[in-house]
């Protein structure tokens, strides 16, 4: 029985069968040739079929027909234009003989439903079902490519009715059946068994990507060669009913690719599909078919039967583990068989790798270059243009997505969610806000524009990014269709396309997580790491469309740089969703940015009780969160943050939070090669600069700091901490003017305006202009609360406090102590200086019940527990004057001494060296009081201007006094100028000092003591 198929040309009789293939298909293309005339007249004829269906021209639903491409046995298909959308798909409509049947339409709707299901690049695309003048059709995706039947080219051999094809190249076979196996394993997951795996339904389109087609429609086969069901026809090959694929005890599918048990007519499973798999591998390789008889009954019987011909015996270019693969799904027990689509694919990737091993990657290559080069010289080719791919160092541009459904909900939601849903990706690497908003700037536009694909193209080649992914919603009935388009924005090629429908408008997050992880793998990701960072984005962020809607106007306040405004959306995220964990960090770091810790660890610790609710990348986040804000455990928040990075190489903001963990722990070092990281990663990101600038400072590294401060400047980047660093720098180097230029920044900044009076609080304290300070706090104090920034307000009030008490402003520094404490007395940071004010002021009952607080309240806390709870504990021992006491409690602030600590504009004050310099003094130690007392005045690239870096010159003095008590006579007098010279730089220092602060008072009588004396 001839076959009906164009591809199948039969050979000449008596043909040898192995050298038919080239002879056959000169003689098919000569039959193909013939004349003009005749081409001309073929070309007309077919053109006027394909033209002349009874629905050209027409409108079906919201399709406009514009031409019939098939018909036959399984129905008549057009291609048409989908008048909403916009793009083209293909019409099948069930035959007219069948198109009245009740069960074959019953059937025909249900298996389309199934069918719709399987959205996958793998599996073709079935968009909806419908029905136009009473017949059925399904609306599929239209495919141009060709069939694998059609790219293997089949002959058959008349003398044996064995078919002959020209067998595939390894890689490409490689290739072809791995993405086989991924849409067989969607099926699979699904429950749906497609029962005629074979080559004539795999497509292979011009894009690359193989599709499995007719997926569970039904079968309707006319009687050939390669029907088994011929009972199911009456003598004149009209069929008589539809063909039932679920029934058990009927054989169903296609003779020659049947498994064992379809053919005895058994229940079937997935396993059934693998051992098809099997089959249209053995030919792929082989180009032939693994079983073969001269009729449907011979080839059955041998499957049951026979076993086929070895692979590499009939192709010995083909690997001898390929081999072993076709012959474990050809297994005839199913239990011997592969059990998954996965398993399969997890040797064929296997096999694949191993082939692409590096040294043997460059033979291919080199190979190649000259085949191709032979190539373009011989056949006159001077242009290829390959499918490229995103690799990791490349950065991909987001476009807002195209909404026509009328529906707000979705504006800047999808976008929100394809964002999250790339981010899961360790591979693809998105380009950062920061650097979105500066390109804008750069294009003169607003940075807050509406980003359409054609601004996405401009801004992407402005960044030199690789690719725009640009996004669409249409609504189709019930339903909506997501499509995402990624594009190479140099040349226009579009590099991957998804299209996917959701059932209803509570599905659209699923179906556009679906989309972007198939979107991923098409970009060149690998599907490993798809797969393990790959949660259902319903669950990464919110399965309410409304919550995630606030979350999103929530991220635009972010990005306009208005943390406050950020709050309400945020909060109405979580009323919406009390479980979205996403919500929870976000309104932990507004409270943070905005300096009420308290409300910040609220939130950070909710969040990570739900951090389940969360993708990898999110969970890592809320993980580290917690554990530097909340519990304070720095070296767990570093490893997290090393965790981080681990997974997400690219992810450059956990290179700054990463660097601000170290200088929490005191590695400078460390932190200025993550921030450095950072901007290798994303230039211009401003917080990093400021903290690259103050780390380097902090290792008195000050020319380095300037100069990336003036790096950030040619960014046009600014901000409060780049003044707060600016003006420490000017400071230090005595430069008044900057130091002035800085201030009026701050002076135009309405809610930073506090910060820059602390600064210059704290620079007239260090000149001993206490009474200046005292004004100039309490305006810092006013204008944090005119910011609603109560905590810092505290602060800086607490701060005042320690002062004043050192100054030896007892009275005042316990008041100033008790009103910032009613301020915020919810704050680590109020606690922890007002414990120390407390102390420092002789205040023990106080001091002691917040350090036991503290304790309590942070007993994990790296910082509480190694440096403030043994500074308050050392003050109050000095005070019950038992300074080895003192200088035992502050031996836990070793390891960490030198860490920057977050309650003041500075890095720190070095409080614990002061005290514990202090202690040493009342023990009569001089050379230990000094090297303490030193090492502030070292390190003044921590200290600033705090107080404690003007009276560290007043403790050297005392210290060096010491020193001369106890030097011996030869060294006595150079011991004495040593102390006396100590003491003058300190009055130089507070040489119009206001004359009433005890502390300077004690210091002149101890200078005048010390210059009336000459010997010990």
């Amino acid at each position: 029985m001839s076959s009906n198929d164009p591809s199948e040309t039969e050979l000449p009789r008596g043909r040898y069968p192995a050298a038919a293939f080239e002879a056959a298909q000169e003689s098919k293309r000569k039959a193909a040739s013939g004349s003009d005339s005749q081409k001309s007249a073929r070309g007309s004829s077919r053109s006027q079929n394909l033209n002349s269906g009874p629905l050209t021209g027409k409108t079906v639903s919201h399709y406009r027909v514009l031409e019939m491409v098939g018909g036959g046995g399984m129905g008549v298909v057009y291609r048409a234009q989908d008048v909403k959308l916009g793009r083209l798909v293909a019409l099948k409509f069930l035959p007219d003989e069948f198109g009245y049947d009740p069960r074959a339409r019953e059937r025909f709707e249900r298996e389309a439903r199934a069918a719709s299901a399987l959205d996958h690049p793998n599996i073709c695309s079935i968009y909806e079902f419908g029905e136009h003048e009473g017949k059925p059709f399904i609306v599929m995706q239209l495919l141009r490519g060709q069939t694998l039947k059609e790219k293997l080219v089949t002959v058959k051999d008349p003398a044996t009715g064995e078919f002959i094809g020209k067998p595939l190249a390894t890689d490409e076979l490689l290739r072809i059946a791995i993405e086989i196996c991924d849409g067989l394993e969607a099926a699979h997951e699904k429950g749906i068994i497609h029962r005629d795996i074979k080559p004539a339904n795999i497509f292979v389109t011009q894009r690359g990507p193989a599709k499995i087609l007719d997926f569970g429609l039904v079968k309707l086969l006319y009687p050939d060669y390669d029907n088994p069901l011929t009972d199911a026809y009456d003598r004149s090959g009209i069929a008589v009913a539809a063909v039932e694929l679920s029934n058990v005890g009927v054989a169903v599918g296609t003779a020659a690719y049947m498994s064992p048990e379809q053919i005895r007519g058994e229940k079937l499973d997935t396993r059934t599909d693998l051992f098809c798999f099997g089959l249209l591998l053995y030919e792929m390789a082989t180009g032939r078919r693994a079983f073969f008889g001269a009729d449907a009954a011979a080839v059955r019987n041998a499957i049951l039967t026979s076993t086929p011909v070895p692979i590499r015996q009939r192709n010995p270019q083909q690997p001898s583990r390929l081999e072993r693969i076709v012959r474990k799904c050809l297994e005839k027990d199913p239990e011997q068989r592969y059990q998954s689509a996965a398993e399969i694919r997890a040797d064929l990737e296997r096999l694949r790798r191993r082939r692409e091993h590096p040294l043997r990657r460059r033979w291919k290559l080199a190979l190649a270059s000259v085949v191709v080069i032979a190539g373009l010289v011989a056949g006159g080719v001077w242009y290829l243009h390959p499918k490229t791919k995103v690799r990791a160092t490349d950065t991909i541009v987001l476009a807002d997505f195209s909404n026509s459904t009328g529906d707000p909900v979705f504006d800047g939601t999808l976008k929100q969610a394809l964002s999250v849903a790339l981010a899961q990706s360790p591979y693809l690497n998105v380009l950062s806000e920061n650097k979105v908003q500066q390109t804008l700037r750069l294009m003169a536009r607003p940075p807050d524009a509406k980003i359409t694909s054609g601004v996405a193209r401009d801004l992407c080649q402005r960044a030199g990014s690789k690719a725009y992914i640009s996004g669409s919603i249409a609504r189709l009935g019930s339903e909506y269709v997501v499509g995402l388009d990624a594009v190479n924005c140099q040349n226009g090629d579009f590099l991957a396309q998804e299209q996917v429908t959701a059932p209803s408008k509570e599905k659209v997050l699923e179906s556009l997580g679906q989309a972007t992880s198939r979107l991923r793998q098409e970009l060149g990701e690998s599907l490993a790491t798809v797969r393990r960072f790959d949660v259902p984005l319903e669950q990464a962020t919110t399965p309410s469309l409304d919550a995630l809607k606030a979350y999103s106007l929530g991220t635009v306040a972010q990005r306009n740089k208005d943390t406050a405004a950020t709050i309400p959306y945020f909060e109405h995220a979580i009323e919406l969703d009390p479980n979205f964990a996403m919500a929870y960090r976000a309104l932990g770091a507004a409270y943070n940015t905005l300096g009420e810790s308290a409300k910040s660890n609220e939130y950070y610790t909710k969040a990570f009780q739900l951090r389940n609710h969360a993708s990898e990348r999110e969970k890592l986040l809320i993980t580290a969160a917690n554990y530097l804000s909340v519990t304070g455990e720095r070296d767990k928040a570093a490893e997290t943050y090393k965790a981080l990075i681990e997974s997400y190489p690219q992810e450059y903001r956990s290179y700054t939070s990463l660097g601000n963990v170290y200088e929490e722990l005191g590695e400078y070092e460390k932190a200025v090669e993550a921030y450095r990281e950072n901007l290798r990663l994303a230039q211009g990101t401003g917080s990093t600069y400021h903290n690259l600038a103050a780390s380097l400072m902090a290792l008195q590294r000050f020319d380095e700091a300037r100069q990336v401060l003036r790096d950030a400047q040619a960014l046009k980047l600014s901000n409060y901490t780049f003044a707060s660093v600016g003006y420490a720098l000017a400071f230090l180097g005595s430069d008044s003017a900057t130091m002035r230029k800085q201030s009026d920044w701050f002076a135009g900044k309405p809610e930073y305006q506090n910060y820059g009076f602390a600064l210059a609080s704290d620079t007239e304290a260090y000149a001993g202009h206490l009474g200046k300070a005292r004004g100039i706090t309490q305006r810092a104090v006013d204008s944090a609360l005119r910011a609603e920034d109560r905590e810092t307000a505290a602060i800086w009030q607490e701060s005042a406090a320690l002062r004043e008490a050192a100054f030896g402003n007892v009275t005042e520094a316990k008041r100033l102590a008790a009103e910032g404490l009613k301020g915020a007395s919810d704050s680590q940071g109020v606690q922890v200086l007002a414990a120390m004010a407390f102390a420092k002021a002789g205040d023990a009952a106080r001091a002691e019940a917040l350090a036991e607080r503290l304790n309590q309240a942070y007993p994990l806390d790296t910082q509480i527990q190694s440096i403030w709870v043994p500074a308050i504990q050392a003050q109050l021992a000095l005070n019950r004057q038992n300074p080895a006491g003192a200088v035992d409690a502050l031996q836990a602030a070793l390891p960490i001494e030198l860490a920057s600590t977050p309650f003041s504009n500075n890095l720190s004050c070095l409080y614990h060296s002061y005290f514990r310099g202090e202690a040493y003094l009342a023990l009569g130690n001089g050379p230990a009081a000094a090297a303490e007392f030193q090492k502030i005045l070292d390190h003044n690239g921590l200290v600033w201007n705090c107080w404690t870096g003007a009276l560290a010159q007043l403790g050297v003095a005392r210290a060096r006094a010491l020193e001369w008590k106890s030097a011996p006579a030869a060294d006595a007098n150079a011991a004495h100028a040593k102390a006396l010279s100590a003491y003058r730089e300190f009055l130089t220092l507070w040489r119009d000092a206001d004359p009433d602060i005890p502390l300077l008072k004690q210091a002149k009588l101890e200078y005048n003591g010390l210059n009336q004396q000459s010997s010990p």
